[in-house]
């Protein structure tokens, strides 16, 4: 059997398919809209990302009701914590995310196998079918990325912002005072911390206990330095210690960690340079010093 018979197949197999998840999304009785749960019970936002927008478009038409019926309690978790410190838990839920890791673990292979046609990559079509673990795992991978940018934004604020807190407490205000006082100073910078701090105030006001709201803030972000300064907060606030100590001690940590930590990748940085000095620099370096004295070794007697 040649390639264009199995392209001819594996099209048919793959246009039967989508026959089948369009005729039964048609003639299913499912009510998506109300199985949705959202984190904050309201309309999801509209995604940064363009691809998840029309992903999310095409997951309720398609596969959001298979993803219903998975029903797995620790896989479910772990999706919810993907979404949770990815910070994608206002743009999508579980049943969504499952849904989009079933859509794209069926159209990566299937744009793969079309561009390998048309292009001729010249891939082997047994290794496209492979690749749908990596489509499943595509969404899985965005929320990790979001999950690093949201820990570097959130880095670079926090001595600042603890600072501000810190010094707003000392003139008097209480601490969720000065929260809501930084939130609406940062309400126009795009700043993860204020965001996140926004959604405390919140929590606070609809009814949550301020240790639980602030657990939940340390949740959200996943982040070993927020961690510590949340089981500080609520130790200061459980014995009666000035918060304003507190946050100035915590500043100095945060401010100390991250001079530490530039240490170890300013380290790590000379080191990673050796490699190409060693490959590219050094033989260039010889080539200009020694090779004028060598071809005139070779050809100066002649």
């Amino acid at each position: 059997m040649g390639s264009v018979d199995l392209l001819l197949l594996g099209g048919i197999i793959l246009g039967g398919f989508s026959i089948y998840l369009f005729v039964s999304s048609l003639i299913s009785n499912n009510n998506d809209k109300q199985n949705l749960s959202w984190a904050n019970n309201s309309e999801p936002v509209k995604s940064k990302n363009q691809i998840i927008n029309l992903s999310r478009s095409l997951v309720h038409q398609f596969t959001l009701q298979y993803a219903l019926k998975i029903k797995n309690p620790s896989y479910r978790k772990s999706i919810s914590k993907n979404l949770k410190v990815g910070g994608l838990s206002r743009e999508l839920n579980e049943d969504e995310f499952i849904g989009m890791q079933i859509l794209w673990g069926i159209a990566f292979p299937l744009f793969m196998m079309v561009m390998n046609f048309a292009l001729e990559l010249g891939f082997s079509y047994p290794l496209l079918v492979v690749m749908m673990p990596l489509g499943f795992y595509l969404p899985i991978m965005h929320a990790k990325g979001a999950k690093k940018v949201r820990e570097q934004n959130v880095r670079e604020n926090l001595p600042f912002y603890i600072d501000l807190l810190a010094l707003s407490v000392e003139a008097g205000l209480d601490f969720f005072a000065a929260i809501q006082m930084l939130v609406d100073k940062a309400e126009n910078q795009k700043s993860v911390l204020a965001d996140e701090l926004g959604l405390v105030l919140k929590d606070v006001q609809l009814g949550s206990s301020k240790s639980l709201a602030l657990k939940e803030f340390a949740e959200r972000l996943d982040m070993s330095e927020v961690t510590s300064f949340v089981a500080v907060l609520i130790d200061a606030e459980a014995t009666g210690a000035p918060i304003a100590r507190v946050l100035k001690e915590q500043s100095i940590q945060m401010r100390l960690e991250r001079f530490v930590r530039a240490e170890k990748a300013g380290a790590r940085a000379s080191q990673a340079i050796l490699i190409p000095m060693m490959i590219f620099i050094v033989p260039s370096v010889f080539i200009m010093v020694f090779g004028p004295v060598a071809i005139s070794f070779m050809y100066g007697n002649k």
